[in-house]
C-alpha cells in the first residue's frame, strides 16, 4: 500500500487521560437541515461530516442534477423534499448509491401525488422527480422493518401537506430512535406530530416555526472512544459536547459498554470514559442501534468475548455489506462472525490476537465505520488501515484525534 492509501497506526496500550472534542451528529444535522429548509432559522453547530456538507451544498443549489455522492440518508431524505416541493430535479450518486433501494420511499410518495420517474433500474437512483399534483391521501401503509430513513424523510415533510399525514408502520420497527429523533426535532421546530401506541405517527398540517438549533455531539463517533477504552490495558477518555437525555439511538453505546469493559459517567467536562471488568459472554439486540454492530463486534472479538447479536440485518444495505465485510476482516484478527440464521449472528473470538506479528492490514470496502471500528485494535497490535479518507463521510477529523489520544500513524 501507498503512503496516500493507507495508514500505519502503531500498537499503544495505554492511553493517558485526554479530553476528545467529538464531531456533531451527523444524524441530527441532516434532519435540521431539511426542516430548516422549510422554517428558515438558524443552526448552529452542523457536523463537519461529508454527508452534512453534501446535503447543505444541494439544498443550495440551483442545478438540476442533485449528485449525494455516497449519503444514503441526503438521498432519501432530498427525494422526499424535492418531491413535495415541486422541484424538477435528477437525484444520482455513486454506483453503491446507485444499489441501494429507495422503491418504498419512492411508492409512498406516488401515493401522496408525487411525480417521480425512475432513469434506470426500477426502485433504484438515479431518478427524477418532475411535479407534486393536488394531496391524493393522508394516510399511507409502510413497513416498520426497513430504513428509518425511508419513515423519517415522509415525516419530515408531511406537516406541509394540506391534509397532514397519518404513517402506519406494519410489522416490526427498527431502528425506532431514530424515527423519535426526527419526531422531537420536528417538534422543536413547531410540528404537531404523535407516534401512538399501535405504531401510527400522525402528523397534523403545520408550519414549522424559524429558530436557533444547536446540534449535539455524536454518540456513533463517541462509539469508537468506548472501543479504545475497551481493548486498552489502561485508559482515561472525556468525550465532550454529549447530552445524558440524547435524542440519537447510539446512546446505547453506554448501555453495552458496561458489559465489555467500560464504565461511563457523566461529569462537569464531558463523559469520561474508564475499565472495568468485563463479561465473558455477551447478548444484544441492535435493531434499534444498527451503526454499533460494528464497533461491538470487534471489541467482543478482540476481548475474548462470546457474543450473539440480534438485528443486524440492515447492514448488508449500507455503504457496503457490513456483514460480509466483517467476516473478511474479522479472519485476520482470528475471530469469525458466523451467521446462525437471518436474525441472528455470533461472534467466535480471537484465541491469539495478541501473540500476531507484524501488521494486521485491514480493507475498509468504501465504508467509514469500518475503519474507525477496527482502528481501536492499535491498542493491541500494529494496526493498517487502508482508504482512511473513507471517514471524511462521518468524522473527518477522526485520524486528528487519534494523534490527540497519542497514537502514531503514518
Amino acid at each position: 500500500m501507498t503512503p496516500e492509501s493507507a495508514i500505519l497506526i502503531h500498537h499503544k496500550p495505554v492511553i493517558k487521560p485526554v479530553i476528545i472534542h467529538l464531531p456533531s451528529s451527523k444524524s441530527e444535522s441532516n434532519r435540521a437541515l431539511i426542516i430548516n429548509a422549510f422554517a428558515h432559522g438558524k443552526l448552529e453547530n452542523l457536523a463537519e461530516a461529508r454527508d452534512t456538507q453534501t446535503m447543505m451544498r444541494l439544498l443550495q443549489s440551483e442545478e438540476k442534477e442533485l449528485n449525494v455522492l455516497d449519503a444514503g440518508t441526503t438521498m432519501r431524505f432530498l427525494i422526499a423534499y424535492c418531491a413535495l416541493t415541486n422541484q424538477n430535479k435528477i437525484l444520482t450518486g455513486t454506483p453503491r448509491m446507485c444499489e441501494r433501494p429507495v422503491g418504498i420511499l419512492v411508492d409512498a410518495l406516488r401515493e401522496l401525488g408525487a411525480d417521480i420517474d425512475y432513469l434506470g433500474k426500477d426502485g433504484y437512483p438515479p431518478l427524477e422527480t418532475k411535479s407534486m399534483q393536488p394531496q391524493k391521501k393522508h394516510q399511507i401503509s409502510i413497513r416498520g422493518d426497513v430504513s428509518s430513513q425511508y419513515i423519517s424523510a415522509l415525516m419530515m415533510v408531511a406537516p406541509t401537506l394540506p391534509e397532514g399525514l397519518t404513517i402506519t408502520l406494519e410489522g416490526k420497527v427498527g431502528s425506532k430512535p431514530y424515527i423519535m429523533m426526527t419526531l422531537e426535532l420536528m417538534r422543536k421546530f413547531g410540528a404537531k406530530v404523535e407516534y401512538t401506541k399501535d405504531n401510527k405517527i400522525v402528523i397534523q398540517p403545520s408550519t414549522y416555526h424559524a429558530g436557533t438549533y444547536y446540534v449535539e455531539s455524536d454518540w456513533s463517533g463517541a462509539s469508537y472512544w468506548f472501543g479504545f477504552v475497551a481493548l486498552a490495558q489502561k485508559a482515561e477518555i472525556v468525550l465532550t459536547g454529549l447530552k445524558s437525555e440524547s435524542l440519537q439511538g447510539d446512546h446505547k453505546i453506554m448501555e453495552i459498554m458496561v458489559f465489555l469493559g467500560v464504565k461511563s459517567e457523566f461529569r462537569d467536562e464531558g463523559l469520561r470514559l474508564t475499565k472495568i471488568e468485563h463479561k465473558p459472554n455477551f447478548k444484544y439486540d441492535f435493531t434499534h442501534c444498527p451503526d454499533l454492530g460494528q464497533t461491538v463486534a470487534v471489541v467482543c472479538a478482540a476481548k475474548g468475548i462470546s457474543a450473539e447479536f440480534i438485528g443486524l440485518e440492515s447492514l448488508k444495505i449500507k455503504e457496503t455489506d457490513r456483514i460480509l465485510a466483517l467476516q473478511n476482516e474479522l479472519k485476520k484478527i482470528g475471530a469469525q462472525l458466523v451467521e446462525e440464521n437471518e436474525s441472528l449472528w455470533r461472534i467466535i473470538p480471537s484465541k491469539d490476537l495478541q501473540t500476531k506479528k507484524g501488521k494486521i492490514s485491514i480493507a475498509t470496502y468504501d465504508d467509514h465505520r469500518m475503519a474507525m471500528a477496527f482502528a481501536p485494535l492499535a491498542t493491541l497490535v500494529e494496526i493498517e488501515i487502508q482508504d482512511p479518507t473513507v471517514v471524511n463521510k462521518s468524522y473527518p477529523s477522526f485520524w486528528e484525534h487519534l494523534k490527540v489520544a497519542g497514537f502514531l500513524w503514518k
